[in-house]
């Protein structure tokens, strides 16, 4: 395992390495070519003083924080007092700064994190891609040895995903609506875990939906997210420690496998021979319920409806300041009425008492989170189409476990020398800490074919 916030955090309280000499590296990567168009605004005297008060606080004997002063990252989308929140666009790039930190901040702040800076995002958030085309796309850093071509980071965490494989932070702080956590971790070869979105508090972010929003991290490990998840949650994750021959999971194989490229297929097809090698009790299901989604989802779901309830009166003001592609689907909402909404509701509300019922008596559902390795930025900015055609690719897996209202965890599942392919792990609302004791049984068995 590559180093991790946890393990780095053993190092500090240890006397094997120091906040300051951690963040001063975290800088450095920051500051790196690699790291082009991943920061909106950094804040690296702020982040050094947080790191050097908590050398200080170890040289007086006092107890380390659980972040120990080390980088993390957070989404143009998060109020940090003194700073403004723009969530990556140019319409809000004017208003006042935040008067204190939103709630996700706040605890992580307690918890002893350095931040680093502020990140770049899709636009207001809409878009599993990450292209932004005020602020630039960053690439992705965990393809560039492996091809020539510049790759998309996946959205709408862009700049936060970049940032973790980069190397400037341990942790990114970001939202998830339809996969925009666990999106750019699969395709970085990250872990990136979605909790129930009713136990992370998202007021003092911009919203896309309020209804599907979650405040979460991209992490380098499991157990980072184990941690980064109890600090935003401000909840103890309980986990039984099961080995894989005491889980019962399932493979879904309606929508969730289909139009699979070669390296996603061949990664997730070796994953699942691997775990039924460790013992896994592994079942594949149909499960048809997933065919629902896009006639539940016909009218412009709910990101459009909210969306549009949010953005209407910026929009009539000052539309040409939005990312166009942005602009046109928020307007999707402007044609849906209250009747339109309540039947969604209602749709969605019987759609998960279906999936709850179907997917009784399984700890977990394994799928591909994505069903493509990270694409080459470059047509994506040209061609409408294909930008369309892929973002709905990249949203189509992840989205159904905000529907759900569900939690899951992307973790990477490809061999030495691949492309970057995350394996997803969902289940139904409340089982997060379910969902993280198999990923982390998970994650332990695939550690040796991904060395």
């Amino acid at each position: 395992m590559s180093p991790d916030l946890t393990g780095t955090r053993t190092l500090i309280e240890h006397g094997g390495l120091s906040a300051g000499a951690a963040m001063a590296a975290s800088v450095a990567a920051a500051k790196a070519p690699a790291m082009q168009h991943a920061f909106i605004g950094t804040r690296y005297a702020a982040a050094a003083a947080t790191a050097a008060a908590v050398d200080s606080l170890r040289a007086a004997g006092g107890p380390l924080p659980p972040l120990a002063g080390l980088a993390v990252t957070v989404k143009d989308l998060f109020d940090v007092q003194g700073e403004v929140t723009a969530a990556g666009s140019k319409v809000l790039a004017a208003q006042p700064a935040a008067t204190a930190d939103c709630a996700a901040v706040a605890r992580l702040r307690r918890a002893g994190a350095a931040f680093l800076g502020r990140t770049n995002m899709s636009e207001f958030a809409f878009s599993g891609v990450g292209i932004n085309p005020h602020h630039g796309t960053p690439a992705n850093v965990a393809t560039a040895s492996l091809d020539a071509q510049a790759r998309i980071p996946g959205g709408s965490t862009s700049g936060g995903g970049v940032s973790v494989a980069g190397g400037a932070a341990w942790a990114a702080l970001g939202s998830d609506t339809g996969g925009s956590i666990r999106i750019p971790a699969a395709l970085q070869g990250l872990v990136g875990f979605k909790n129930t979105a009713r136990l992370t508090p998202t007021e003092g972010a911009v919203p896309l939906s309020t209804t599907l929003d979650t405040a979460c991290a991209i992490t380098r490990s499991v157990r980072d997210a184990v941690l980064l998840h109890e600090v935003l949650a401000d909840r103890s994750v309980a986990l039984a420690s099961r080995p894989l021959s005491a889980l019962r999971l399932a493979i879904p194989t309606h929508t969730m496998l289909d139009a699979l490229d070669a390296t996603v297929a061949s990664a997730f097809t070796r994953t699942i021979a691997a775990l039924r090698a460790a013992g896994a009790h592994l079942e594949e299901i149909a499960l048809a319920l997933l065919a629902d989604v896009p006639g539940i989802n016909a009218s412009g779901g709910f990101s459009a409806a909210e969306s549009w309830a949010w953005h209407r009166k910026l929009l009539a003001a000052h539309e040409s300041q939005y990312d166009p592609r942005v602009a046109l689907r928020i307007r999707r909402g402007e044609s849906m009425s209250a009747a339109d909404y309540i039947d969604l509701l209602n749709a969605r509300r019987d759609w998960i008492g279906r999936m709850q019922l179907a997917m009784r008596g399984f700890d977990a559902m394994l799928s591909p989170t994505v069903p493509c390795v990270a694409p080459p930025i470059a047509p994506l900015l040209a061609d409408d189409r294909a930008f369309f055609a892929t973002n709905a690719l990249l949203l189509r897996n992840p989205s159904v476990v905000n529907l759900l209202d569900g939690c899951a965890l992307s973790l990477p599942c490809q061999a030495p020398g691949e492309m970057p392919v995350g394996l997803m792990v969902w289940s139904s609302a409340l089982q997060d800490d379910v969902v993280l004791d198999v990923s982390l049984a998970i994650e332990a068995a695939l550690a040796p074919e991904r060395n």
